[in-house]
């Protein structure tokens, strides 16, 4: 193994599995953690068991449904975005709850929707207008997201529902304007989502704001839905403070309340595989182009912005030889962070970046023609499965005729 004998091992992996296990896998390729994946689950189901509140698999972070099964008995259901990801959601883990919220829905998909969505939230007094009777109809329990105008985001806009001039939820004096006495009586609940990566401290504020500006609908309402971002499973987030919140809210108003996490499902239960391709200098830097790009693979890299952990690794100049990893594209910024490490990186040594279930296969692209990760699954018996493939014919098929 040459200078990797110096390195700390996969720490992610909490010393079940060797190193070796990865060093013949075709890379880049992503590897799901089933265990961890169960781990997740049992905390967030030792959550619900306490507080009576039902948690959602937010599928926009983790939709890789051959794992469902390692998630679906601490679970109520899926939340989901539109409408494939509750076709997703109803196919995958049938006979559990499916939530759908969208910005606007479809007027050619709607009737579909219907098929498989248990709840339905919309996000205006307009769309709920223009698709609650129909919805209310066909049996659906009806809901609205609401805007509570109360920001807690810090360095992350772009991830902020309540920024001003917000797209998402519905204002107080949006509300006040356009909610007849008719609409808020279809309503069965109400939705927020306004927290990302955040520890319970965040939602105990957010709960005052709501319960300032939408107290006097809460008692008409049956559930409340405080939306996902909630890092529940992450090493040290106070669990009895956000129990505190659920049940306050739960017996104020006397509804059921949803919690609907993507991360938290999937917290630190992936991986993704990359081998060294070239080592370059420009002037001080010394840098390893990768076979796995930020750009194409990790996008949340460069989107949220942040920094993957990387086993074996630390941050810059805390050890001897920093090197600046980034991938083979053409875009000048497809840069995934600056690293280093005990030993120089060479040419075709193995790199393991963790963290990589969330965000990633989701919302990964063929840019430059790079091929898509395979995909693989760890099972608790240390045996590698080989769930997918991609070839040629993936990258072309999305571009026109075969």
């Amino acid at each position: 193994m040459s200078v990797k004998d110096t390195r700390p091992p996969f720490a992610g992996l909490n010393g079940r599995f060797p190193e070796e296990l990865f060093q013949n896998l075709p890379t880049p390729c992503y590897i799901l953690d089933e265990p961890a994946l169960q781990r997740n689950g049992q905390i967030l189901a030792g959550v619900a068991e306490r507080t009576g509140c039902k948690i959602l698999l937010a599928q926009k972070a983790f939709s890789n449904y051959d794992l469902y099964p390692a998630l679906t008995p601490y679970l109520a259901g899926t939340e989901a975005s539109g409408l494939y990801e509750a076709r997703l959601g109803a196919e995958e883990m049938p006979g559990k709850e499916v939530h759908v919220f969208c910005g606007a829905y479809r007027e050619d998909e709607f009737s579909e929707l219907l098929r498989y969505a248990d709840h339905i939230v919309f996000n205006s007094p307009r769309q709920l207008k223009k698709f609650g009777e129909k919805a209310k109809n066909a049996g659906k329990s009806i809901g609205l997201r609401i805007n509570p105008e109360y920001s807690t985001q810090e360095g992350h806009a772009i991830y902020d529902p309540c920024a001003p001039g917000s797209r998402l939820g519905t204002t107080r004096s949006q509300w006040d304007r356009q909610m007849t006495p008719r609409l808020v009586e279809l309503l069965d609940g109400l939705h927020f989502h306004t927290l990302c990566e955040q520890d319970a401290d965040a939602l105990e504020l957010t709960l005052k704001a709501v319960e300032k500006l939408f107290g006097d609908a809460l008692p008409r309402m049956k559930w409340l839905n405080l939306g996902g971002g909630h890092h529940i499973t992450r090493p040290g987030y106070d669990i009895p403070r956000l129990e505190q919140c659920l049940c306050t809210a739960r017996n104020k108003w006397s509804v059921q309340i949803y919690l609907e996490p993507g991360e938290a499902c999937a917290l630190n239960a992936g991986y993704l595989a990359s081998h060294v391709l070239d080592v370059v200098t420009n002037g001080q830097t010394k840098i390893a182009i990768l076979d796995a790009s930020a750009a194409c693979h990790m996008p949340d890299v460069i989107e949220m912005p942040y920094r993957p952990p990387l086993y074996g690794a630390g941050e810059e100049n805390d050890m001897p030889y920093t090197f600046r990893l980034g991938g083979p594209t053409c875009l000048a910024g497809d840069v995934i962070g600056d690293y280093s490490f005990h030993a120089p990186l060479q040419e075709k040594e193995l790199l393991l970046f963790g963290d990589m279930a969330i965000y990633t296969t989701c919302k990964n692209n063929t840019f430059n023609g790079m091929p898509l990760p395979a995909i693989f699954v760890l099972h608790a018996d240390g045996s590698l499965q080989c769930l997918r493939k991609f070839e040629y014919a993936d990258f072309k098929s999305r571009l026109g005729s075969l």
